[in-house]
């Protein structure tokens, strides 16, 4: 049906790795692959094997779970995407902590993969839609930082030259242009 492979860390793995909960879920428990270093995984690919048939109006959704919490929307396959590289934004463990039994086994990091209607599920990249939120974010606050080093004060209003926007974008593409690694900061 499908496959994993985490870059760097694991060998191919089919769906035998997987516990299945039911006819459309599983799950990958982390503890087992690489106990509470579960953090450190923070790619994984995933890919549809040649003698699965997905129907056309559903998809390989893949979910992280952080212990105690929620789980979280990472990506997904289809039959017109048949694997992904995805990024594993694990959530902050704890808030939502379940009572277990002392003789238990404490809740872990798990991998969740589950067959969803393609038409219901959220972009197909969320770490690519994250990334890009952050990047307009501190394009946004430097922009903000800069205007506010020229700021006056009229009444209830700040007063900036009218030129202030040309004079930020030269500067930021003059950084750009000296110092390459400049722009990596902001994609952080």
């Amino acid at each position: 049906m499908f496959g994993v492979v985490f870059p760097n860390r694991s060998f191919p793995m089919d769906i035998s790795s997987f516990t299945q909960i039911d006819t459309f879920h599983w799950v990958l428990d982390m503890n087992t692959f690489v106990g509470e270093a579960y953090h450190q995984i923070g790619d994984m690919c995933i890919f549809l094997l040649n003698n699965f048939t997905l129907p056309p109006d559903k998809a390989l959704a893949v979910y992280v779970q952080s212990p105690g919490s929620p789980f979280v929307f990472c990506g997904a396959v289809t039959l017109q995407r048949p694997s992904a590289v995805l990024s594993l934004l694990w959530p902050e463990p704890g808030g939502h902590m379940l009572l277990t039994a002392p003789d238990s086994a404490m809740p872990s990091a798990k991998i969740g993969v589950s067959v969803e209607d393609l038409a219901a599920l959220p972009s197909m990249d969320v770490a690519a839609e994250k990334k890009i939120e952050r990047l307009a974010l501190k394009v946004g606050e430097n922009l903000f930082n800069f205007m506010q080093s020229f700021c006056g004060v009229d009444g209830s209003k700040l007063v900036v030259p009218m030129d202030i926007l040309d004079r930020w974008f030269k500067k930021f593409q003059e950084k750009a242009k000296r110092d390459p690694d400049y722009l990596k900061g902001f994609a952080l």
